[in-house]
């Protein structure tokens, strides 16, 4: 099983999960860190996510995945977790929802002579990300960035 293939069917599985818990699902991500794997299923909630959150939706998980269907993957890492403060934004839903907010980018090659920009989200469009950055529009191509993240300011 491809790693798109396992975030799509742990999704499946996690979703009515998470809505039982009264979560969301906000990610879901098969990555190898180092030597070993890591399946992180990332939660959201209005008030926000705690640990007692996180346990319900990973046990409740576990389990669903010593199905057969999975017995070809390596050996890997659960995680159920918070999506957090400074959390990623990946789908179109999440950018939609944080029109208007100060995100953190982070580039693939440099931009402007750097490897990372702030400014205020104004636009997404099909993967194209419009930024004001120092009063000035600019817009993104998917290609270009590595990671978008809501910026955090205390």
């Amino acid at each position: 099983m491809q790693a798109k293939d396992v975030v799509r069917r742990v999704a499946e599985l996690a979703l009515p999960l998470c809505e039982a818990a009264g979560c969301t699902l906000w990610d879901v991500e098969f990555e190898k860190e180092g030597a070993q794997y890591m399946l992180t299923v990332t939660v959201d909630r209005e008030g926000g996510v705690d640990l007692d959150h996180c346990e319900t939706i990973s046990r409740a998980l576990d389990p669903l995945l010593d199905a057969k269907e999975f017995d070809a993957l390596p050996a890997y890492t659960l995680c159920v977790s918070s999506a957090g403060l400074a959390r990623k934004l990946k789908k179109p839903s999440h950018f939609e929802a944080y029109l208007g907010a100060d995100i953190e980018l982070r580039f693939y090659k440099p931009w402007d002579g750097a490897k990372s920009a702030e400014g205020t989200l104004v636009a997404y469009d099909g993967g194209r990300v419009t930024v004001e950055i120092g009063g000035k529009q600019t817009v993104f191509e998917p290609g270009d960035l590595a990671d978008v993240r809501l910026a955090v300011r205390f």
